[in-house]
């Protein structure tokens, strides 16, 4: 069996690059990148061993190829002090690794139809997601949008993994106007979709994921909480989801994600903690009577 529990490594740079508006960095971590699953991110210390910037910053992977020296590639706009120095690297240099961690994307047993939404560079986790089910045998469209063309992330590679591939923009400039789930309606019904896979901003995973439910169809979205440690310790991450026995609970986007049902996502109680949460101040315990339509599992 394969050992996919994540390693820490001393991973030398490879390439440093822009793709689109943002930074691209490619590391040779064999460790990593042969247990990645497609949805799983890695954690990387920065600033360097002086630093004062203690925590790791967590990114999702866009792109792996563990046939060529174990290669993995991550994607980031700079926001901050740790983003601005990684843009910093040059080829050579050590990055310290985590990975890969978090639960991955769930992948169908059976060729189906699959719709993928992703919003700025939130999209690249999408990418290595499209190969995995092609490799099923599953029909892959994309809808991809940003505020504008600049920020819309890989439209060449959504082109050529995918049946069709819908942009939008919400300035126009490129592709449709408005938002993703402005054009995703239609291609769900177009292309017949079976499944909805996201990740991106939380407004706009709650919209794809109403629309999933009201087209009947399942949506597993990828969550992009900020995460302090990716290890699960810190709790920093934490997203209200309803289990599976109809009970809230606070789970950590790390450890238990990124990915969830979209459906089972408490989208508006994101940044509380539900009163009826497991834990929760005044919070009882229910019985069978309180869910009458409980699922099983």
């Amino acid at each position: 069996m394969s050992d996919f529990r994540p390693v820490q490594m001393s991973s030398p740079v490879l390439t440093v690059r822009r793709v689109d508006s943002y930074h691209a960095i490619t590391v040779v971590a064999p460790g990593v990148a042969e247990r990645f699953r497609s949805g799983q991110f890695i954690a990387i210390a920065v600033g360097g061993e002086q630093s004062s910037m203690l925590l790791r910053r967590a990114f999702a992977v866009h792109d792996v190829k563990p046939d060529y020296g174990g290669t993995v590639e991550f994607l980031f706009a700079v926001r901050g002090k740790g983003t601005a120095w990684l843009a910093e690297r040059r080829s050579r240099d050590l990055l310290d690794i985590i990975g890969p961690l978090g639960k991955p994307f769930p992948l169908p047993r059976d060729p189906v139809n699959c719709v993928l939404v992703g919003g700025g560079y939130g999209s690249a986790p999408l990418f290595p997601l499209a190969q995995a089910l092609r490799r099923r045998g599953c029909r892959v469209d994309f809808v991809l949008g940003a505020a504008s063309s600049d920020k819309v992330l890989g439209a060449m590679a959504a082109r050529r993994l995918a049946e069709t591939a819908t942009f939008t923009t919400e300035d126009g400039s490129f592709g449709v106007r408005g938002r993703v789930t402005d054009a995703l309606g239609q291609v769900i019904e177009d292309a017949r979709s079976d499944v909805v896979y996201t990740c991106g901003p939380m407004p706009m995973l709650r919209e794809v994921t109403a629309l999933g439910v009201r087209h009947d169809i399942p949506v597993q979205a990828l969550v992009e909480e900020t995460m302090a440690c990716g290890t699960g310790v810190c709790m920093s991450c934490v997203v209200p989801v309803v289990g599976g026995d109809g009970i809230t609970r606070m789970v950590r986007s790390c450890v238990d994600g990124p990915v969830f049902r979209g459906e089972r996502i408490r989208f508006d109680d994101v940044g509380t903690i539900p009163f009826d949460a497991l834990g929760a101040p005044g919070w009882k315990a229910r019985t069978d009577d309180d869910y009458p339509a409980r699922e099983a599992g």
